[in-house]
């Protein structure tokens, strides 16, 4: 695409949604910097597929963080929009993650919390007097004193990966928020790799998975390493 965008990668399109990988350190939706949000890249992306005149619809479901890497998945009418977030809300969606996090993980894990966002800082703490915050993880390989987790994320508070293994002396590989020891040009270790659920319309399990990442540090493990 001209004009700076960059290429989408559309990993399934029909009328009702639009399945694609959210690249690195683009913003879902518009924010302080004023940079082009993914969310109007994806609506410019069907205005010139359809040659569509006027507003474009496209409902914006569930976001990832500026600096994570992922899929999503949005509505393309405000039919699907409303059965999509009714399956969001009932937790039949299943949203799965991989992150590189400092120190050694537990083989699995069920993490509980209660999360308080400061809107003024756009910072997220565990708080009493949050809202509840569930995750589960397994360990998929430890090295050089970081382990490679897949994450299985049960509710979408904002932060909510990046606050809850903080919390627990895990901060993700790189991430400059939550993690006092990462450097500055390094970029967090957190892609949503896998994501399904029914189809608005026809009902059918959909279920989508992208590779790993190639970038450091999770090219530093494959899938198949022992635990250690």
């Amino acid at each position: 695409m001209e004009d700076g965008k960059q290429a989408m990668h559309i990993i399934y399109e029909d009328n009702h949604i639009l399945v694609v990988e959210k690249p690195v350190n683009i913003p879902v939706q518009k924010d302080s910097s004023n940079d082009l949000d993914f969310h109007t890249m994806l609506k410019n992306y069907i205005k010139e597929k359809y040659k569509k005149e006027g507003n474009v619809y496209l409902a914006l479901l569930h976001r990832l963080d500026r600096p994570v890497s992922g899929i999503m998945v949005f509505a393309k009418t405000s039919k699907a929009a409303e059965r999509l977030s009714k399956q969001i809300q009932n937790h039949i969606f299943e949203k799965k993650y991989i992150a590189v996090v400092e120190g050694k993980a537990k083989s699995k894990e069920k993490l509980e919390d209660y999360l308080l966002k400061d809107k003024k800082t756009n910072t997220v703490k565990v708080d009493k007097n949050g809202k509840k915050a569930t995750l589960t993880y397994s360990l998929l390989s430890y090295q050089n004193s970081k382990s490679l987790v897949e994450i299985n994320l049960e509710t979408g508070r904002s932060h909510q990966i990046r606050v809850q293994f903080a919390s627990r002396n895990m901060p993700l590989y790189g991430d400059q928020r939550y993690n006092p020891n990462a450097k500055t040009k390094e970029q967090i270790a957190l892609h949503a790799y896998s994501l399904s659920f029914l189809h608005p319309i026809t009902k059918e399990k959909m279920s989508f998975t992208l590779p790993y990442p190639i970038r450091k540090p999770f090219c530093n493990f494959t899938k198949k390493e022992e635990k250690n």
